[in-house]
């Protein structure tokens, strides 16, 4: 299963910050978090983090990635195993990202 958003007016370590309590609400850990800052030509900053994800068992049940462009925009890309994790524990999640992110979400 993967979820993939793009939002405006969102800092990316928030959005980070954000969806990695939610999972951790759903019984799901960011692992070996990595969080890069790069900068572009215009002297602003690019953002990237990327988190493996696991179950209270341990088990890698998937990944986070979110990319922070120096415009604004803030992209993510959730992928979850839905062979190692409930479908209800993923619909949960994806809601609960969906209402506490919503008003953020760029609609194309």
């Amino acid at each position: 299963m993967q979820m993939k958003k793009t939002y405006r007016g969102l800092n990316p370590e928030m959005l980070y910050d954000e969806v990695r309590d939610l999972s951790a609400h759903h019984g799901l850990a960011t692992t070996a978090t990595r969080m890069q800052t790069y900068s572009v030509q215009s002297g602003a900053t690019q953002s990237r983090v990327t988190a493996p994800l696991q179950t209270e068992n341990n088990h890698e049940c998937g990944a986070l990635h979110i990319l922070g462009s120096a415009a604004g925009d803030v992209r993510m890309t959730l992928e979850l195993d839905d062979k190692v994790i409930n479908a209800n524990v993923i619909e949960a999640l994806m809601s609960d990202i969906d209402f506490m992110l919503g008003s953020y979400e760029a609609r194309w």
